[in-house]
């Protein structure tokens, strides 16, 4: 017959077991990290090897979509098809330089060999001259209808562009005002290319402050100083006047001197309109913060 020692150890031992599995349970072998199943490939079933085995707040992995849910990503169906796990086009980011906006920056590049062949002696020189500002205003035109039809207009070029403009025409009066024609017209009266220059340079240099307070202020201020027609006839014979002026310069030509009162008439008549548009601006600004 057993002791009683030996009975109270029995009825122990069977409450409570020596081995329980529970508290020699193995604890779980750490799962690969991302990079690992992107290195070594492991396979990616509905819940990969890289996910946790349960859905959790921490459950982001191969076959996980990052959101801590554990599911896979889901892409919106495309013509009532859905496509499970497909990657996601990333967006297109726009180009920088279009073809607009590099005929743009030659336009700006052009500037200095504008002024640098004005001032040469020579006979090529006058028609280099003549030659650089009518191909700047001829891409001028070109530029804007490219971007227009091809659809390829960008914020840096639709900035770039009237930059381009100013600093071309500005440049050509500075020129033409510091070295005159040696005509009779122009001998008797030095005055007559100075005073559309001061009205043309200085027209836009209070277009561009107005423009850049308008970009400040609301969707209905900016509006209002975009772009008519009036500027675009401004700019037309703006052009057209300095070409001809530019012309003059060019010994080679027969009809030299009989581009000069018509290049001056145009240069005012241009003069004229600018200050006509500015006019318009700001009367149509001046309507708005009335209202």
């Amino acid at each position: 017959m057993p002791s009683p020692i030996a009975t109270h150890l029995l009825k122990a031992a069977a409450a409570k077991p020596l081995f329980s599995p529970r508290a020699a349970q193995i604890p779980p072998l750490p799962r690969p990290t991302s990079a690992a199943c992107r290195w070594f490939r492991w396979p990616s079933p509905a819940r990969g090897l890289c996910s946790s085995p349960h859905s959790g707040p921490a459950a982001e992995g191969m076959g996980s979509d990052g959101t801590g849910t554990g599911t896979r990503r889901r892409v919106p169906a495309a013509n009532g098809v859905s496509k499970e796990g497909a990657p996601q086009p990333l967006p297109v980011p726009p180009k920088l330089l279009t073809l607009p906006t590099v005929l743009t920056i030659g336009r700006v590049a052009a500037v200095p060999f504008l002024i640098s062949t004005f001032y040469m002696e020579g006979p090529w020189a006058a028609t280099a001259t003549t030659g650089i500002f009518l191909a700047a205003a001829i891409t001028d035109w070109l530029d804007g209808y490219i971007a227009r039809k091809m659809h390829l207009g960008t914020p840096f070029g639709a900035f770039l562009d009237p930059v381009a403009d100013k600093l071309m025409v500005a440049a050509t009066l500075v020129l033409l005002c510091t070295k005159p024609l040696e005509t009779s017209l122009l001998t008797n009266g030095p005055w007559l290319l100075t005073v559309p220059s001061i009205a043309i340079i200085g027209r836009e240099i209070t277009m561009s402050a107005v423009r850049e307070w308008a970009a400040s202020q609301n969707t209905q201020v900016l509006e209002a100083v975009a772009v008519n027609n009036l500027g675009k006839w401004k700019t037309a014979t703006q052009m057209t006047a300095l070409t001809m002026l530019l012309a003059s310069r060019d010994p080679s030509l027969p009809v030299q001197g009989a581009l000069v009162p018509p290049g001056v008439a145009l240069l005012y008549a241009s003069a004229g309109l600018a200050i006509w548009s500015l006019v318009v601006y700001i009367r149509n600004i001046w309507r708005i913060l009335l209202k």
